[in-house]
């Protein structure tokens, strides 16, 4: 979460000359809503459930630079989908989510003391990322634009 994965997706995609595609802006737009009221008029499941579906639509049906929800990798059905992509895992720590983010309330799984959350969700998680990532890449400190060259760099892409 805030971790940068559209801009630096978005980036990404203008270097090498590709079409972006955020699989969160592909929810809101045809839920007609916003991510933090699905979760809260149906709940997390319910909303991994459409999550999941956007994922698989989206890799089926784009051939460009793709960002992903961070909790898309949850789901080992998703995982399998991944595997044959070059998936990157932007890092950061803490103190750079709270400075990016706000670590705020516009986050429905950080609603409540959003420090101890984070860590939590990123325990639970950074095994999954690491596990479909072909590339880690630190975003702490870094511009999006320094971002973006890491990932080139990191996947040996030439820009277009």
């Amino acid at each position: 979460m805030g971790v940068g994965k559209s801009t630096v997706g978005a980036l990404v995609a203008e270097r090498l000359g590709r079409g972006f595609r955020d699989t969160d802006e592909d929810i809101v737009a045809a839920q007609g809503r916003t991510i933090a009221d699905i979760f809260v008029d149906e709940g997390e499941a319910a909303f991994r459930a459409i999550e999941k579906r956007a994922v698989a639509e989206a890799l089926a049906g784009h051939d460009g630079v793709l960002a992903l929800g961070g909790g898309s990798i949850l789901d080992a059905d998703t995982r399998a989908l991944l595997a044959g992509h070059q998936v990157v895992y932007l890092s950061m720590d803490v103190e750079e989510a709270v400075q990016r983010t706000g670590l705020n309330a516009a986050r429905p799984l950080l609603a409540v003391n959003p420090r101890r959350q984070w860590r939590e969700l990123m325990e639970a998680r950074r095994h999954l990322y690491t596990e479909v990532a072909r590339a880690v890449v630190a975003t702490d400190g870094r511009t999006p634009q320094e971002v973006a060259q890491a990932v080139l760099d990191a996947l040996e892409l030439k820009e277009a």
